[in-house]
């Protein structure tokens, strides 16, 4: 990977049709404006009733239609962004999706892992026709799925299918504490992963990373990274729920520590900030009184600002 992906996740979990109103264009203006982000990773969601159903449903007006995605990348382009597209599931039921698991020895009665990953696949494959007739400059196929990781040979298969739909570099990724459990980083270009790592353990973890980076000799990046504006949340910050009170300060505090890590640690080729909303940013004024992970309006925002530009700076300098 040649410039750094300064990104950030916008978007999440946005409905079909929601690009037919206006406020998402002033988000994201906003979103480039407060956070200097040169790239937008742009997530669509299919959803499966629980963690053991093996049937998936992405043509529902739960999830952004191909028109919504041309229109965002189209926007996105206009502001000089760069795009990434990345195919998520959720349950309905609450449960995260690192939960979807089945039996691994063959039960005739129970649901199977071949059902689930052509269900899978099908949503992917169609997200990866979005990226290549969009022209994505990556394509991420999936996102902190713990309990499929073992699955190598289903997963190599399915970025092989992918590579038939889209031209560009795929991806992975995988949750905090797992890139050196993924064995099969050989069949995508990138590594990537979820940096939502202790304030403490946050340089312990890029160097047990860049290990795994040098062994598969790919690039690697955060496709996921931020913290709550929550009193605690510096110590659990994937735990969107986790903490006490507002506190945009233990924010900011985990952005200076984390940025601050990333500059000394070139291996990071990129970073995706979660996350921005896209219909409902809001009001700028309102930041602080937000515990949430977006940063606007909230002191994290100059620190990304002031890291955007050491990056600018940084890759200038090497050219």
């Amino acid at each position: 990977m040649n410039d750094y992906l300064n990104a950030y996740t916008f978007g999440f979990c946005e409905k079909r049709g929601f690009t037919e109103g206006d406020a998402w264009k002033r988000s994201l203006e906003e979103m480039v404006r407060t956070t200097g982000s040169n790239a937008l990773i742009l997530p669509v969601c299919a959803w499966q009733d629980h963690a053991y159903s093996t049937a998936m449903d992405s043509d529902t007006p739960d999830v952004m239609s191909a028109e919504d995605v041309q229109a965002v990348c189209a926007y996105a382009r206009s502001l000089g962004l760069k795009i990434i597209l990345k195919a998520m599931v959720n349950c309905r039921d609450g449960y995260w999706r690192a939960y979807i698991r089945f039996f691994d020895t063959y039960v005739p009665c129970e649901p199977k892992w071949s059902d689930w990953f052509e269900s899978w696949g099908r949503h992917v494959c169609r997200v990866a026709d979005m990226a290549e007739e969009n022209g994505a400059d990556l394509y991420c196929i999936g996102c902190e799925m713990v309990g499929t990781d073992h699955r190598a040979e289903e997963w190599r298969a399915l970025a092989g299918e992918v590579r038939k739909h889209y031209r560009g570099p795929i991806t992975y990724n995988c949750d905090k504490y797992q890139e050196d459990n993924v064995t099969w980083w050989d069949a995508v270009d990138v590594i990537s992963s979820s940096g939502y790592y202790p304030l403490d353990e946050i340089d312990a973890n890029l160097e047990r990373i860049r290990a795994v980076a040098e062994r598969f000799g790919k690039p690697f990046v955060f496709m996921e990274c931020g913290c709550p504006a929550r009193a605690g949340s510096e110590k659990r910050p994937n735990d969107w729920k986790y903490g006490g009170a507002t506190d945009p300060l233990t924010q900011k505090l985990w952005y200076e520590a984390f940025t601050d890590a990333l500059l000394r640690h070139p291996f990071v080729r990129g970073t995706g900030w979660w996350d921005w909303p896209a219909s409902r940013l809001y009001p700028e004024e309102t930041g602080p009184d937000n515990s949430g992970y977006c940063t606007y309006g909230k002191p994290a925002s100059e620190v990304l600002r002031r890291f955007a530009a050491a990056i600018t700076e940084k890759e200038g300098a090497e050219r």
